[in-house]
């Protein structure tokens, strides 16, 4: 097709973990549509244009391939491809401020601005904006303030249309959602850019599973989603910790509790902690908006949540120093899994990055193996990993170890001969699992010393 046969033409902003799946899935199910994922980075968009995806989802390169130069492009041309477009998907980065009023809690919004006023300065054309970056509350009335401002004619209408995709199951996720979420303004303009919108969305999810909503109810569930999801890992983990000093096992009770109907079993397996991109940061954006409009009570009762899920990784940390006799100095830990959970290459905050800095500072030495993250790895340990070692192999990892310590559950742990990793290892030799994934009965009739989670430990010693 040339550009006048495409219905409608796309633009997405930001070629990251949402925006290129997101644009992928829908590139495959609209043919009739182009989509053009756009980003600043020409590392990332050669990335994209390349064998070698900058991200790894599964299934996600089987697509790329089938719509990438038929009506999937990815490009460095920002304003002409703005220029262009009848529809704008926003995907840039919101990260938790780092710096001035709100640092620590609120969401940068620097990248969410500067894709505004490029948009502005691009447009001679009416458009409709999706947000898709994570956003607090309202943030679209601070994007029709830019859009519309000083002697600009052109018309914009935001809509809020949040992913609810889980990294590991993204394809999966845009292809068979649980709901589409889209939020407009109740007016003739917001309706219709709504229903534009609607039209994509209709070419493969059914209509019962679209939700519309006002924009600031859209703006506010994605937030609340990912809070309440956080805080079920938070809870299970705490009670994880009451199952270790009273013998109780946390899968059992995880699986009483999970009977429940009104409960279910989702989300409530113990482990060293929450990570990704999402969750302690929409939970901190969360208390920062509950503080700004006052609501103390509420900001404290979210920030608990946050406050558990790093006591958990501390304890994780303080087992295994405890465990091996109060000093690390000079001893080989090998690091099962960076990524912050399995079929996933990310690892922005992922609980390795804390555990290993921790098990840097107690002067271990780590050997640090994942399918996937290694190099992700090595950015997030930069200036900090003269003690580690990053290797492919998990069985070169654990040759002389005198601890595993297994952080993201990835499948193939499972399968690995660990009679041959017990006889490669220094004795007495410890297994840290921090997911509870692999089989201790099986680990401690081999000789290893097993410290599961919320579980009792399986030890000769």
């Amino acid at each position: 097709m040339n550009d006048n046969q495409f219905a409608k033409k796309i633009v997405c902003v930001g070629a990251g973990y949402v925006g290129g799946p997101t644009m992928v899935v829908i590139a495959n199910k609209c043919p009739e549509y182009k989509v053009t994922v756009v980003d600043i980075s020409e590392v990332r968009i050669n990335a994209w244009n390349s064998d070698e995806l900058p991200i790894y989802e599964p299934g996600l390169k089987d697509r790329v391939d089938k719509a990438r130069g038929k009506n999937l492009f990815f490009s460095t041309d920002i304003d002409r491809n703005i220029a262009e477009a009848d529809i704008i998907f926003v995907s840039v980065h919101t990260p938790t401020k780092t710096f001035g009023e709100g640092a620590g809690k609120a969401s940068d919004l620097q990248f969410i601005e500067q894709t505004a006023r490029r948009i502005k300065e691009n447009s001679t054309s009416p458009k409709i904006i999706v947000e898709k970056s994570t956003l607090p509350v309202r943030a679209a009335e601070t994007m029709a303030s830019i859009l519309h401002s000083g002697n600009n004619s052109v018309r914009f209408e935001i809509l809020s249309n949040p992913e609810f995709m889980a990294e590991g199951t993204a394809i999966r996720d845009m292809e068979e959602p649980d709901r589409i979420l889209i939020g407009s303004h109740d007016t003739v303009a917001g309706n219709a850019a709504r229903d534009e919108l609607l039209k994509i969305y209709l070419k493969w999810v059914p209509k019962d599973k679209i939700i519309t909503t006002n924009l600031w109810s859209s703006e506010l569930s994605k937030l609340v989603a990912n809070a309440f999801l956080a805080q079920r890992i938070s809870s299970i983990n705490s009670i994880s910790a009451l199952c270790e000093v009273t013998e109780a096992d946390i899968s059992e009770v995880a699986g009483a509790v999970g009977r429940d109907s009104r409960i279910g079993p989702k989300f409530l397996e113990a482990g060293v902690g929450f990570g990704g991109s999402c969750f302690r940061k929409d939970l901190l954006n969360l208390v920062y908006l509950c503080e700004y409009y006052k609501l103390e009570d509420v900001a404290k009762f979210w920030n608990s949540v946050v406050e558990i899920n790093d006591n958990q990784m501390e304890r994780f940390v303080n087992c295994i120093l405890k465990t091996m006799f109060r000093t690390l100095v000079d001893k080989k830990i090998a690091i099962f899994g960076f990524a912050f959970k399995p079929d996933t290459g990310d690892t922005r905050d992922a609980p390795a990055i804390y555990i290993c800095k921790r098990l840097l500072e107690e002067k271990a030495r780590l050997s640090i193996t994942d399918p996937h993250a290694i190099s992700n790895a090595r950015k997030d340990l930069s200036g900090i990993d003269e003690r580690a070692e990053f290797v492919e192999n998990p069985y070169e990892a654990t040759r002389g170890a005198h601890a595993l310590a297994l952080i993201t559950e990835w499948p193939e742990y499972r399968s690995l001969d660990y009679q041959k990793i017990f006889d490669s290892m220094s004795k007495p030799a410890f297994i840290f699992d921090g997911r509870n994934h692999l089989d201790h009965q099986k680990l401690f009739e081999v000789g290893f010393n097993v410290y599961p989670i919320g579980r009792p430990p399986l030890t000769h010693i």
